[in-house]
């Protein structure tokens, strides 16, 4: 069955539109807003998705505006960011590298973030603000880092791979010298930022999220046909007109902004740049990286998982953090198993 569809305007453009991606692009941007509106209708004191729709519009009481709008409406909108952050990061990732494996997670991009955060909380006692900030700087230092020492006459996705896993495991060896050498009450702060968490955040968060992707989201998107082109080696991408370096270090220096900020934003949330272009690429069926598939598979992902949470655990709420590292590592240990068999690794 046919499902390409070919659009033309009279100017005499075209535009391929695969039509079973676009539906998995608009059912997960319902799932996500379905998971949002009930996510911001949840707590101890609960709204009907029907009073938080109309309290969104405008149309509520005043406790509902206040509750609705100022208490819970920035931290689901900070979890839609950061997860379709880490989504479309992710997807980069293991675009360029070409390697299902090649996630934020297993370069060590998450670690260099938090070795930022924990230099500012146990080195300089800083601030919430300092803290995000040190986040980001480590993040961009660590990228930076492991983008420098895979190169050799360009950046190859193994090498890519293998450099981030050395240079994670020495920046987690820091970490661990941090934590030791820290005192009790920023110790029990830097874990508690190290989970990865959406408490707290408010609109101070938001507003950083959405300026980064209302700038990147659609320069990397400008450049999906280059990264799909990519995919079919160096050599056939130069022949065809693709400046390779040039679009790959762009794409990996959004990649990395997207990742650090969105750690910076939320702490280390794991798994979900690993999982989120997988899930995308088995739905849609579709070779290249699905980059917009994978933006809103890490969105619906990330505020589910929140409001798994807070819900599922009885009085307990977990950090979202804790919930996609148990659900992320059931699916890295099946993702190795279906590797393995396919003698790929």
């Amino acid at each position: 069955m046919k499902t390409t569809r070919v659009l033309r305007t009279p100017g005499g453009l075209s535009l391929r539109l695969d039509m079973r991606a676009v539906t998995v692009v608009v059912l997960l941007l319902l799932a996500a807003l379905a998971a949002s509106v009930v996510l911001i209708g949840t707590g101890d004191f609960p709204i009907p998705a029907g009073d938080v729709v109309r309290t969104l519009l405008g149309d509520g009481n005043a406790g509902q505006e206040f509750i609705a709008r100022e208490l819970r409406l920035p931290r689901v909108l900070v979890g839609l960011l950061v997860g379709a952050s880490l989504g479309l990061g992710g997807a980069l990732f293991q675009a360029v590298t070409r390697n299902p494996l090649g996630s934020p997670d297993v370069l060590g991009l998450g670690q260099g973030a938090t070795a930022g955060a924990l230099t500012m909380i146990v080195l300089f006692s800083g601030s919430a603000a300092q803290v995000t900030l040190g986040a980001l700087v480590g993040g961009l230092v660590t990228g930076l880092a492991i983008y420098l020492l895979a190169w050799k006459r360009g950046v190859h996705g193994y090498r890519l791979v293998l450099v981030g896993i050395g240079v994670s495991a020495v920046v987690t060896a820091v970490n661990g010298y941090l934590l030791t050498v820290s005192d009790l009450v920023d110790a029990a702060r830097a874990v508690v930022w190290m989970t990865g968490s959406l408490n707290g955040r408010d609109w101070d968060q938001v507003w950083p999220l959405l300026a980064l992707c209302a700038v990147l989201v659609p320069l990397v998107l400008a450049n999906a046909r280059g990264l799909r082109m990519m995919e079919m080696g160096d050599d056939v991408s130069n022949a065809l007109g693709v400046r390779v370096e040039r679009v790959r270090a762009l794409l990996m220096v959004a990649a990395v902004l997207l990742v650090a900020t969105a750690t910076a934003a939320a702490g280390p949330v794991s798994f979900v740049a690993l999982t989120a272009p997988q899930l995308a690429r088995r739905l849609t069926r579709s070779p290249g990286p699905n980059l917009l598939p994978s933006l809103c598979m890490g969105a619906a992902l990330l505020v589910t998982a929140d409001w798994a949470s807070q819900r599922l655990f009885g009085a307990d709420q977990l950090p979202v953090g804790v919930v996609t590292g148990v659900l992320g590592g059931v699916y890295l240990l099946w993702l190795l198993v279906t590797e393995r068999k396919a003698g790929r690794i």
